[in-house]
């Protein structure tokens, strides 16, 4: 069963049974908006690139992004570059795996990010979400949808991190300015 997640709200990621997660797929998609034009609506394609940011005690320290396919440890690995996203409410248009059980101990966090490389806006943006995924079984477990679009180029989607022997993932949501990961790295840490 899916929880649908609201900004800030923060799920374990336990199975129903009380067993621990050991493969999750953070997935996401977005849809171009619809423009009104002289002959009609049209969309263009939007390419918005995915990463996740490994930090430990608040320092990034590694990351995924489309071209850096896989972490330094290998617990960590993007499924490659879309370059026009269409998945919207769908599938995913980019996915990023975690083997939580590889992640090395001194990573705490892992912040997953969405940005436009070529700067266009979020105001030319549908449907965009971010989605986990029990990657033994292909089980959504959690979905969070973005609300509105937004001049900025970049959203700071959500965030799993541990929690005891465990890991929890929470619905960040968050509008930044960016091109690449690097760009939002200041935005990323007062959420850490």
């Amino acid at each position: 069963m899916t929880v649908n997640m609201t900004k800030g709200q923060a799920i374990s990621l336990a199975k129903s049974d009380g067993g621990a997660l050991t493969a999750v797929r953070m997935g996401l998609g977005w849809q171009a908006a619809a423009r009104r034009g002289l002959f009609g609506s049209r969309t263009k394609e939007i390419d918005l690139d995915a990463s996740a940011v490994l930090f430990a005690d608040k320092h990034p320290v590694d990351v995924v992004f489309f071209r850096h396919l896989v972490s330094n440890d290998g617990s960590v690995k993007h499924t490659g570059d879309n370059l026009v996203g269409g998945a919207g409410s769908g599938g995913d248009d980019e996915a990023i795996l975690v083997d939580l059980p590889r992640v090395p101990v001194h990573i705490d966090q892992i912040v997953f990010t969405v940005n436009s490389f070529s700067g266009q806006t979020f105001q030319e943006v549908q449907n965009a979400f971010c989605r986990i995924v029990d990657e033994s079984n292909g089980q959504e477990l959690a979905r969070y949808t973005l609300d509105g679009g937004g001049r900025y180029t970049a959203q700071i989607m959500a965030k799993v991190h541990r929690v005891g022997d465990g890991w929890k993932m929470t619905a960040m949501g968050n509008p930044a300015n960016g091109r690449t990961f690097e760009d939002l790295v200041p935005a990323i840490l007062p959420h850490l």
